[in-house]
C-alpha cells in the first residue's frame, strides 16, 4: 500500500479524501493512493510506502540488476508463521559485462515484522528499550556466489531427491544446471563461506549444459511431478524437453515442439498431469501440449489470440483447472 504526500486532494464530491496514514505535511495529511481511481500525481508529490500495511517488509541490494530469481524450498517447516523468519533465494545477475555476472544464493534471516509507530505517551525508558530491541531485530544476509559468463535471463530451482539444483537460461544461448548444495551449506557458516569464496568459488562449474537452442531464451520450468524433467523455450520459437538419466545427467530431445511462430515467453507444467504442459508466446497464443505425442504433433489445444499482443507469462493454478496469463 502506498500513500501520497505533498498536497491535499479532494474527491469528486468536494469532501476531503479520508487519510489512512498518520503522516502529515504542511499541505494536509497523507492519503491512500488508488491506481486508476485517484487523481494523478502532481508536481512535488511522491508515493511513500505505508509500513503498517505489511506484516513483514525487508529489502536488500544485489549489486548488478537481477532479471530473475526463485525461492529455494527449505526444510524448516511448512506454513510457518512465527517471527523471525528465514528465507533462501537463488538469483542471477545481468551485469554490464559478460564476465561480471554471478549466480547467487542468498540466506536472509532474522526477518522480523514491521513495528507499529511509537505511541504519543512513550517515555525515554521505553525509547531506550526500543533502541536495544531494534539492534536485535536487524535483518541478516549471507551471500554465496558463482561466476557466470553471460547475463542470466531466468533462474528456476528444483529438488532432485535431496539435491537442490538451478536451471539457468543465459543470454549466450546456453541452458545450464548448477548444483546448489554446497552454496546452501556455506551460507550457514561464516567461516565456511569465507573459505568457499577464497578457494572454491572460481572452480565450480555447471553439472550439465545444453547449447542446442538457436539463440537465447527466457522460458524454463521444472516438472512438479517428475523430478528432473525440464522444459526450455527460446526466442526462436523452439521448445525442448529434458529427461533425466541415470548418473545425474539429462537427455535433451533435439526435436523441438513445433507450433509457435515467435518467441516462447513462458512454460508451465501441469500441476496434475505428468505429461502435459502449457506455453505462451510473442505470437499472442497459448498452447497446451502432451509429450506422449511426437514433438511435431504434441500440440493438443491452441488459443490463437489469447491477447492482443505478446503473452509474456502464464501460471497454472495448483487447485483449480485454470491458467492465468499476462501480456
Amino acid at each position: 500500500m502506498a500513500a501520497r504526500k505533498g498536497r491535499r486532494h479532494t474527491c469528486e464530491t468536494g469532501e476531503p479524501m479520508e487519510a489512512e496514514s498518520g503522516d502529515t505535511s504542511p499541505e494536509g495529511p497523507a492519503q491512500v493512493y488508488l491506481p486508476g481511481r485517484g487523481p494523478p500525481l502532481r508536481e512535488g508529490e511522491e508515493l511513500v510506502m505505508d509500513e503498517e500495511a505489511y506484516v513483514l517488509y525487508h529489502r536488500a541490494q544485489t549489486g548488478a540488476p537481477c532479471l530473475s530469481f526463485d525461492i529455494v524450498r527449505d526444510h524448516l517447516g511448512d506454513n510457518r508463521t512465527e517471527l523471525p523468519l528465514t528465507l533462501y533465494l537463488c538469483a542471477g545477475t545481468q551485469a554490464e559485462s559478460a564476465q561480471s555476472n554471478r549466480l547467487m544464493i542468498l540466506r536472509m534471516h532474522n526477518l522480523h515484522g514491521t513495528k507499529p509507530p511509537p505511541s504519543e505517551g512513550s517515555d525515554e525508558e521505553e525509547e531506550e528499550e526500543d533502541e536495544e530491541d531494534e539492534e536485535e531485530r536487524k535483518p541478516q544476509l549471507e551471500l554465496a556466489m558463482l561466476p557466470h559468463y553471460g547475463g542470466i535471463n531466468r533462474v528456476r530451482v528444483s529438488w532432485l531427491g535431496e539435491e537442490p539444483v538451478a536451471g539457468v537460461w543465459s543470454e549466450k544461448g546456453h541452458v545450464e544446471v548448477f548444483a546448489l548444495r554446497r552454496l546452501l551449506q556455506v551460507v550457514e557458516d561464516p567461516q565456511a563461506l569465507a573459505a568457499f569464496l577464497r578457494d572454491e568459488q572460481a572452480q565450480m562449474k555447471p553439472i550439465f549444459s545444453f547449447a542446442g537452442h538457436m539463440g537465447e531464451g527466457f522460458a524454463l520450468d521444472w516438472s512438479p511431478r517428475v523430478p528432473g524433467r525440464l522444459l526450455t523455450g527460446d526466442c526462436q520459437k523452439n521448445i525442448h524437453l529434458w529427461t533425466p538419466t541415470d548418473g545425474g545427467s539429462w537427455h535433451v530431445d533435439q526435436r523441438p515442439f513445433v507450433g509457435h511462430t515467435r518467441s516462447v515467453e513462458d512454460l508451465q507444467w501441469s500441476p496434475t498431469e505428468n505429461t502435459v504442459f502449457a506455453s505462451c508466446s510473442a505470437d499472442a497464443s497459448i498452447r497446451i501440449w502432451d509429450i506422449r505425442a511426437a514433438p511435431s504433433k504434441a500440440c493438443m489445444l491452441t488459443t490463437a489470440t489469447a491477447h492482443d499482443g505478446d503473452v509474456n507469462v502464464i501460471s497454472w493454478s495448483r487447485r483449480e483447472p485454470f491458467l492465468l496469463s499476462g501480456g
